[in-house]
């Protein structure tokens, strides 16, 4: 389960500095009740600039907290985060709405994108704000009209009931390659794919990024008719993730292809001897994680997870 923070639960409704000050101390409250439970608090870069007050933003009213307080909220709105727009997944021309207000690029979009798309994501809302009921339903606007319903919580007593029914928490490399080969059945993961990240600092939102990105690709592979043709199903996943401008999934260029084709050759895990190309992969972008596959997907062939890792093709 992942958590925004409603930035639409910032418009500018609190009459006073002081008012504003205790609500954002239930939400600094909020990120520690996440931390215990090994999660994190999601926000925008760009929250820091919303209007919290008739005259003052967030980063103007947060100057007038004590230097303590005052570089916990800053740190966390402008340099730590996690920031969801770093994984933002739907598209700027995604139509994503709520009782007919436009919600694209906003922390709700995203959360009803992911929402969509099999993932666990809600949100918190500042109090008092336009926003203190739950759920919030969003439209999806595409080739047909999908609606869903994004959990909204108001209180912490309520996260934290979700908090202690949601899946625990991955705590490391080891414990998400366990995860995901017991979740993905559908993948057929290379012995040594996990290794590349042995070494390198545990981030959770990267391990729960890559949990996404596996069980998508999980998905599609699952995705085939009795001709082993792919499902209609199949289809939106593959024209949501593998296309457009925001693709999760995506072919390395004809320029990475020659210039690292040594690095994009892997050990085949089936056949000893014999070694797969794999320039497909998904992308994790804080930090550069890259997740490399064998490619075209067939119904009757097994889909190879190689390499989980940095990102292979850095200049």
């Amino acid at each position: 389960m992942q958590v925004l923070l409603n930035d639409l639960s910032l418009h500018g409704q609190f009459p006073s500095v002081p008012c504003f000050q205790k609500a954002l101390q239930s939400i600094m409250c909020v990120r520690i009740k996440m931390r215990q439970f090994g999660r994190e608090l999601y926000c925008h870069r760009n929250v820091a600039q919303a209007q919290v007050t008739h005259r003052l933003t967030m980063q103007q009213a947060v100057q007038q907290l004590n230097q303590d307080e005052r570089r916990a909220v800053m740190g966390w709105l402008t340099q730590h985060g996690p920031f969801w727009e770093d994984e933002c997944c739907h598209e700027p021309d995604d139509y994503l709405e709520y009782q007919g207000r436009v919600v694209t690029d906003t922390a709700l979009g995203e959360a009803a994108f992911r929402c969509f798309n099999g993932s666990e994501y809600q949100l918190v809302s500042l109090v008092p704000s336009d926003w203190l009921f739950t759920p919030i339903p969003v439209i999806w606007h595409r080739d047909d009209i999908t609606s869903i319903d994004v959990p909204n919580h108001c209180e912490i007593s309520t996260l934290e009931i979700a908090l202690h029914v949601a899946s625990p928490s991955i705590q490391s490399w080891k414990q998400l390659a366990s995860v995901v080969q017991s979740r993905c059945t559908n993948l057929t993961f290379a012995a040594d794919s996990f290794e590349p990240l042995c070494g390198h600092p545990f981030v959770n939102s990267a391990a729960q990024r890559i949990v996404e990105l596996l069980e998508t690709l999980d998905k599609l592979k699952s995705c085939s008719d009795a001709q082993g043709q792919r499902t209609a199903e199949g289809q939106r996943v593959y024209q949501d993730h593998f296309t457009g401008k925001k693709t999760w999934f995506t072919d390395s260029s004809d320029k990475d292809k020659n210039e690292f084709k040594s690095e994009l050759t892997f050990n085949h895990p089936a056949n000893n001897g014999q070694t797969l190309f794999c320039a497909w992969h998904g992308k994790v972008n804080s930090p550069k994680i890259r997740i490399h596959f064998s490619w075209p997907i067939s119904a009757n062939e097994s889909l190879y997870v190689v390499y989980i890792g940095p990102k292979i093709t850095r200049r």
